[in-house]
This record gives structure tokens, C-alpha cells and sequence, in this order.
């Protein structure tokens, strides 16, 4: 009995993590857009959002204000 749960337990942990890592791959687009690209530039910051991720000023000024920028 102690085998199922612990055969059950590691199955559905390992069912929760099916996104791939992709940590790193945004910063290439702001990169080459901007010699210095800074992200915690507001301007810059928004500017990069709507062209590289296509959001809007709305969603790309809340998402940079919660990465920091100003």
C-alpha cells in the first residue's frame, strides 16, 4: 500500500512541471532594438513590450512596473 502512495505521490508531481524552462530567451529581442537596453527604463521598458512580446500600454506598463522599472 505504502508503495502505491509513493508511486502515485511521484506521478503527480512530476505531472505538475510540463512547461518548458524558457528563462532567458526574452531579453534577445529588447537587446537588439537598444544598444543599452535597460530594463528598468519605463520608456524603454514599454517600448520593448509592445514590439517584442505584442502587448499593449496597459499590459506592458503594469508588466514593467512589476519588474521594476520606473
Amino acid at each position: 500500500m505504502r508503495l502505491l502512495v509513493v508511486i502515485l505521490f511521484a506521478l503527480l508531481t512530476a505531472a505538475c512541471n510540463q512547461e518548458q524552462d524558457v528563462t532567458g530567451s526574452t531579453p534577445l529581442c529588447p537587446m537588439r532594438s537598444y544598444s543599452s537596453y535597460n530594463p528598468r527604463d519605463m520608456n524603454q521598458c514599454v517600448a520593448a513590450c509592445k514590439s517584442c512580446d505584442h502587448g499593449n500600454t496597459v499590459t506592458c506598463t503594469t508588466s514593467c512596473t512589476l519588474k521594476g522599472a520606473r
